[in-house]
């Protein structure tokens, strides 16, 4: 199973949401190149970036300091980058490719744009991901504030009809909770879409990466871990393990200092 280490862009720096909510963020570090470069020197292989000022429609400047820190992180040896967040032109798309983007994850123009969104799949193929947030079975976009007036599985059964062979599936309820996951629910998406998934939301403990893990590749492709492993439940390192099924099951309890978004 991959292991994504998450970076969250605002204005350049590293954060966290709890539920997508904007005003409820926490700055990690205003470096995210130096996050990216420890993620690849602890064994991670791809990072997941999330270009949250871009999905959240913010200030011009704002949106640059994000594409040149996306830019720079695509420059880290050894790491393959997953990123997504407001991409919606194939301008951009074409942006993010020529910065050396592995993955590039389209949103909210799966349900508003879909005729859109089949293009871009036919024309860049295995780069491009779905990337589908949903609270209590509706599609949530635009930064997860807006509702889409979609149902999370008719969405997801769409994505083999438009192209897509990868997907993201974020549990909005518990993203930045550390409350636990939901591996029934992550079951289901990947057997209504038709293949695996990268789980995100709510991973707290090793435990969690293990149970995603056991499920197999069938159904699971990855996971996403990001305030669990910034506010140091776990080392990127045991991360890892537990996601090849190995690892020793136990916190540190070290914490990087916060300051408030």
């Amino acid at each position: 199973m991959i292991l994504f280490p998450a970076i969250d862009l605002i204005g350049g720096k590293v954060v966290r949401l709890e539920r997508g909510d904007r005003t409820r963020c926490k700055v990690y570090s205003d470096d995210p190149v130096a996050v990216a470069r420890s993620f690849a020197e602890q064994g991670a292989s791809w990072v997941h970036v999330v270009d949250l000022s871009a999905a959240f429609g913010e200030d011009e400047d704002t949106c640059a300091a994000n594409s040149a820190a996306i830019k720079a992180i695509c420059g880290v040896d050894g790491l393959s980058v997953d990123v997504g967040g407001g991409v919606r032109s194939l301008a951009r798309i074409d942006e993010l490719a020529g910065y050396g983007a592995r993955r590039i994850a389209l949103g909210t123009v799966l349900v508003t744009e879909p005729g859109f969104a089949e293009v871009a799949a036919q024309g860049f193929g295995e780069l491009l991901v779905a990337d589908i947030a949903a609270r209590d079975g509706q599609v949530k976009v635009n930064g997860w504030r807006d509702g889409a007036g979609v149902a999370l599985d008719d969405a997801v059964g769409q994505l083999t009809e438009l192209g897509f062979k990868h997907l993201v599936y974020t549990d909005i309820a518990r993203d930045g909770m550390q409350t636990g996951i939901d591996v029934a629910a992550y079951r289901h998406v990947a057997e209504v879409a038709g293949f695996p998934v990268v789980a995100s939301g709510g991973i707290s403990t090793l435990g969690d990466i293990r149970a995603l893990a056991a499920v197999g590749g069938g159904a699971i492709e990855g996971a996403i871990t990001g305030r669990a492993l910034y506010e140091g439940n776990f080392t990127l390192v045991q991360a890892l393990a537990a996601a090849r099924g190995g690892g020793v099951d136990h916190a540190y309890q070290t914490r990087d200092s916060l300051s408030g978004c």
